[in-house]
């Protein structure tokens, strides 16, 4: 297991989602203890699963496209509510009572994401078009863990504009913001193994044009989009992009540690 000294300063950031979380995984305190070590830990999630039973509750029935969630009016004032309040406060606390100094924030706080709609066939669903990373830095020069809900400002928004934040996809927002940060690694958590081909065999090593083959190829669908264009879109200025099973207990601190975890993507 790596030392200390060796993850001192490294700018971790980790995708989590509602796949894995509260099933007995092992990552806030592997997060926690990446931040003991002296690692700066940057947590972005996700809360489709929570979204999705409270839409059901309004009796909206929900659409996916590629892997992102299709958002009218309806649907994006339940995942604003759903993502950067109950989500977030409830990711904040349980941080906090297992000792990490964790600090709340969304992709509106501070204008850190800014987007514009996707297509209007998609509805309230924000393409991110410019990403401030001072509020993460903020957080992190005081010691602190951020943890970040996936919202996006409307970049054209007005006065009169009707609405101003949109949804936009948690693991796209990962990608974007660990860019911004010139993030050491770039770690999604998932609730598969890591990639699999075609014939569902772990994929361990992928190069950004493997990965996008395998997109383009329609071996991999849905949710796995997202995070594989995210791990690729980010390599310009991020170390290595990784997707591995968050249910497994320490599979973060492994693929922190350098081990042949998941799925990595350079």
């Amino acid at each position: 297991m790596v030392s200390g000294p060796d993850l001192a300063g490294k700018i971790i950031v980790i995708k989590i989602g509602g796949s894995t979380l509260g099933e007995g995984d092992s990552t806030i305190p592997d997060v926690i203890e990446l931040w003991r070590r002296g690692a700066r830990p940057v947590v972005v999630h996700g809360g489709g699963k929570v979204i999705s039973q409270w839409v059901a509750k309004q009796g909206i029935q929900p659409v996916f496209v590629r892997g992102l969630r299709k958002t009218d009016r309806e649907t994006l004032d339940v995942a604003i509510a759903v993502l950067a309040g109950l989500v977030n406060s409830e990711l904040v606390a349980e941080f906090c009572i297992r000792g990490g100094d964790a600090i709340g924030l969304s992709g509106v706080s501070g204008g850190m994401l800014k987007a514009e709609v996707m297509d209007e066939a998609m509805g309230y669903v924000g393409r991110i078009i410019e990403t401030d990373p001072k509020p993460v830095i903020s957080v992190l020069n005081a010691g602190g863990i951020p943890v970040i809900a996936p919202t996006a400002l409307l970049a054209t928004a007005h006065e009169g504009t009707a609405n101003r934040i949109l949804n936009v996809n948690a693991d796209t927002s990962a990608g974007h913001i660990a860019r911004a940060l010139n993030a050491d690694l770039l770690i999604f958590q998932t609730d598969v193994p890591g990639v699999l081909d075609a014939t569902r065999r772990l994929i361990p090593r992928m190069t950004k044009r493997q990965a996008y083959d395998l997109i383009a190829g329609g071996v991999a669908a849905g949710g796995m989009i997202p995070k594989i264009e995210a791990c690729a879109d980010a390599l310009d200025t991020v170390g290595a992009g990784h997707i591995i099973d968050g249910r497994v207990a320490g599979a973060l601190l492994a693929c922190c540690a350098g081990e042949d975890v998941g799925t990595r993507i350079t």
